[in-house]
């Protein structure tokens, strides 16, 4: 069973993630746990305070590294691997999820405010990643996007164990145009090649729309693409 543990000053922002559908049904099948946890409580002054002025001056508060040494020290075991979720983190895909998924045990480190304080960057985290040229509230959000990401990918969190290998980007393409009943929707009919039960002829018309998709949509991954 794969662990996750969110480390934010707002775990509500994340909780509701991963109490519906899949992941909720993952965690009670014992195939991922996933906890979201308030660093704040790392925090040994009286009023449990996280974040200070910069130094050097400028806008903003910046998260102190004290509460979040303390928290990842108290979680983190051999088999531990800290991830925080950064702006200027490598930009998260599915290749990285894949590699991801075979961790036992991720800790992410989710900032807030201006940032965290370098110090945590340089000598505690081993990744940092981002989901996208954008800024974030809160690096919460980040980190549920990446575990829904990540759980997916655990054997047996889909109930098809093929539903993930056909996915957008696993082979480097757009996914394929889907459709379903009713066959004739408002005078929109489902392609003829998917009502003829030749599989080898669907296959290769799928083949064809995922390549024709991403030519037109994300051009660039065609340079990735495996197909």
């Amino acid at each position: 069973m794969i662990r996750f543990d969110i480390l934010t000053l707002f775990p509500r922002l994340c909780e509701g993630a991963f109490t519906e559908s899949i992941l909720k049904k993952a965690q009670e099948n014992r195939l991922l746990k996933v906890t979201c946890l308030n660093t704040r409580d790392w925090a040994t002054d009286k009023h449990h305070v996280t974040d200070e002025p910069p130094y050097g001056s400028g806008p903003g508060m910046v998260m102190k590294p004290e509460p979040i040494f303390s928290a990842v020290e108290s979680l983190r075991t051999e088999d531990s691997y800290i991830i925080q979720l950064t702006p200027s983190g490598r930009r998260f895909n599915q290749q990285i999820a894949r590699e991801l998924s075979a961790k036992q045990h991720l800790i992410f480190v989710c900032g807030h405010y201006e940032g965290i304080d370098e110090r945590v960057t340089e000598h505690l985290v081993d990744d940092e990643l981002s989901i996208g040229d954008y800024v974030l509230s809160n690096g919460a959000i980040a980190a549920a996007v990446v575990v829904d990401a990540i759980a997916r990918l655990i054997p047996g969190v889909l109930g098809d164990g093929t539903s993930a290998q056909d996915e957008s980007f696993e082979d480097g393409l757009l996914e394929y145009p889907q459709y379903t009943r009713p066959q004739n929707f408002r005078g929109w009919k489902v392609p003829d090649i998917l009502l003829s039960g030749n599989h080898t002829a669907i296959r290769k018309w799928r083949e064809s729309k995922a390549q024709e998709k991403t030519a037109n949509r994300r051009p660039d991954l065609l340079k990735n693409s495996r197909s």
